[in-house]
């Protein structure tokens, strides 16, 4: 459908830019809107100046232009209303020579050539635009859109990243804490081993080394 819009929206330039009247107004419009997510800003640009006249903008769907997609009518005396009588969510906004319409709640299926339409109902005469060269609207599902999927694993990552870093931070802190405090602990240590090493000794036997006790014998006893 998406390439058989663009043949189509290659085919309309080629019979309208002929044949613009004073009595026409000429609108002008983006030739291709991607629409990521649900919602996209359709701008009509126009030559006619609509200010105090009673005036009627619309969109329409299809190369054949079958369904309104959203209107807005009346003056500049008051502020119009944009709504939908085909079940579109639709707003908008009124310039000097621009009307965006606000289309909200899109779908894939409603991928098609949208165009747009500007009529001047009152004074006399009757004026409005020949049919614009459209603008495509091509709407992406949000399963296979990456910018609506990457927000959330991008803060998912970024979050894992600073709690890995403030952890590994705190480890390499304890790990020194605890380093510095085995070197000195193992100074101190060596500093007692070497005063002990230099506590003076001194030479020669430290004990007394007494001969074993016997008792005399009386030889005498013996011979008699």
């Amino acid at each position: 459908m998406f390439f058989r819009l663009l043949l189509a929206l290659g085919f309309f330039p080629s019979i309208q830019v002929t044949g613009i009247t004073a009595s026409q107004i000429l609108v002008k419009q983006s030739p291709l809107l991607v629409v990521h997510g649900n919602a996209v800003n359709l701008t009509c640009n126009h030559t006619h100046n609509i200010f105090s006249k009673e005036f009627r903008a619309s969109v329409y769907k299809g190369v054949d232009s079958a369904m309104e997609v959203c209107v807005v009518n009346g003056n500049f005396s008051h502020h119009p209303r944009f709504h939908s009588s085909t079940g579109f969510n639709c707003d908008g906004k009124l310039g000097n020579e621009t009307v965006t319409f606000y289309l909200k709640n899109l779908s894939v299926s409603q991928t098609d050539i949208y165009f747009c339409k500007i009529e001047v109902m009152y004074p006399p005469p009757y004026i409005d635009n020949q049919k614009s060269n459209g603008t495509i609207i091509h709407v992406i599902d949000k399963l296979h859109c990456p910018p609506c999927l990457s927000p959330e694993p991008s803060k998912l990552f970024w979050t894992l990243v600073v709690v890995g870093g403030v952890l590994t931070f705190y480890s390499l802190l304890i790990t020194m804490i605890l380093f510095t405090y085995w070197v000195k602990l193992k100074n101190n240590r060596m500093l007692q081993s070497d005063y002990m090493n230099m506590t003076p000794r001194r030479l020669g036997p430290t004990r007394k080394h007494y001969q074993p006790y016997a008792p005399a014998r009386d030889f005498a006893a013996y011979r008699s």
